[in-house]
């Protein structure tokens, strides 16, 4: 496999992550929140009483974990491909959050908003025919 080829599975590989990696952090994190209830901080004791909570949530630390991974991955990613590659690629997350909001926290997605993804997901094709480096190894 060359050089050329193994680039781009490896960014293929990182932004897939990326992909699936933040937007479910995201959701782990509003999961574990809901769970948590309504926060009302008055008072010191509140404040102590509500992070406690946050901190015994195994969705908050799903959550966390998640959107280290993806920050990881993200890290790796712009090492090797351009930002004006990694970025609208990495768009193609709003499909999965999406998903992962009828799916998991039950919400309902409009046909307009499906539409939105629809047109996101199509640009992030276009941008994914490129190759991901432009400029040269440092």
């Amino acid at each position: 496999m060359d050089s050329h080829k193994r680039l781009h599975f490896k960014t293929f590989a990182m932004i897939l992550i990326m992909i699936i990696a933040g937007p479910l952090g995201n959701v782990l994190l509003g999961k574990g929140m809901q769970s948590v209830g309504a926060t009302d901080v008055a008072t010191f004791s509140d404040l102590v009483h509500v992070v406690g909570r946050v901190l015994a949530s195994s969705d908050i630390w799903l959550g966390v974990a998640s959107l280290l991974t993806f920050f990881v991955a993200n890290l790796l990613v712009l090492s090797w491909a351009d930002y004006s590659y990694v970025q609208p690629a990495s768009s193609m997350a709003y499909g999965v959050v999406a998903l992962l909001a009828v799916f998991v926290l039950r919400e309902a997605v409009s046909p307009l908003r499906w539409a939105g993804i629809a047109v996101i997901c199509l640009g992030v094709f276009i941008v994914g025919r490129t190759h991901p480096r432009t400029t040269g190894h440092q």
